[in-house]
């Protein structure tokens, strides 16, 4: 094995920026620089083409409130129900940033599990909602969040990096990163390969947009952010730990296994076809 020098040792403060008393988190900052160049991007897009003034702020809204519900909700149920379904202290800290402790006190805690499955599932469900609200044809909204989503993505992982979370399996590759908040162990950085891999989507996403921006409105580019983000996390997942314990009896670890169903429905956006038209007229309708 490489002498530990040839290793990215990884200790970074957890806090971005302190004013007195009150300090802003990287995952946090993050979060906020993702969401801020997705909204930049798709501002852009609707402007392009010439998408309905006051269309726009209200999508934002539904996009923030579904993707941080979402994936709040997502981590609770899919990695930890044993923990916020067993208590109604406990229940109560799914929706609120606390921990309330056994003598009813309680500390500010912050949204700290955060499921990336459950936030686009939560992103659908919001994106559905504001279709129905403004009859805007829904693969058109799709495709231009799907064009911006990589960014948001990208900037997540960089928080989970910059909070040594989501670590990588142990290895001797000369890249690893020691996260010393965890152990000695040289480990993949899997939460890296992730954001470099959201990094290239987005650039490839633009590239096929400027080129063939006709394909706005047909779903290939929802079918191809989704395809190829949870095909790349499918693989990433092989070098990453397992983030709860249940998961080491499972085949595949639960990331994988949530990552399948996404995969299947991207391609079928990507292949395209009538039933997309059903599906539109179905929802504007109601």
């Amino acid at each position: 094995m490489n002498s530990l020098l040839n290793y990215i040792v990884w200790d970074p403060s957890d806090t971005a920026v302190t004013i007195g008393p009150l300090a802003l988190h990287w995952y946090s900052l993050c979060w906020l620089v993702g969401l801020g160049m997705a909204y930049v991007i798709v501002q852009k897009l609707y402007k392009e083409e010439k998408v309905k003034e006051g269309l726009f702020d209200p999508l934002f809204i539904y996009c923030f409130v579904g993707i941080l519900a979402g994936a709040r909700l997502g981590h609770c149920l899919f990695y930890q129900p044993d923990y916020f379904l067993t208590s109604p202290t406990h229940f109560i800290e799914m929706f609120l940033p606390i921990h309330i402790a056994s003598d009813g006190s309680w500390s500010f805690t912050g949204f700290r599990g955060l499921a990336s499955h459950g936030g686009t599932i939560g992103l659908m469900l919001a994106l559905w909602l504001y279709v129905r609200k403004t009859r805007m044809n829904i693969w058109q909204v799709l495709d231009n969040i799907a064009i911006a989503t990589p960014a948001t993505a990208c900037f997540i992982r960089l928080g989970n990096l910059m909070n040594s979370e989501i670590i990588g399996k142990p290895t001797d590759v000369p890249w690893a990163f020691i996260f010393e908040r965890v152990d000695s162990m040289p480990r993949h950085p899997g939460q890296l390969y992730e954001a470099i891999a959201y990094a290239v989507l987005l650039i490839i996403g633009w590239v096929i947009y400027r080129k063939q921006p006709q394909r706005v409105g047909t779903g290939f580019f929802f079918g191809l952010c989704l395809a190829y983000i949870f095909t790349a996390r499918f693989f990433i997942e092989y070098t990453k730990e397992i983030q709860e314990a249940f998961e080491a009896a499972l085949p595949i670890n639960m990331g994988q296994i949530l990552s399948i169903p996404f995969i299947v429905i991207g391609i079928m956006c990507m292949r395209g076809g009538g039933w997309m038209k059903k599906f539109n007229n179905s929802v504007n309708k109601h």
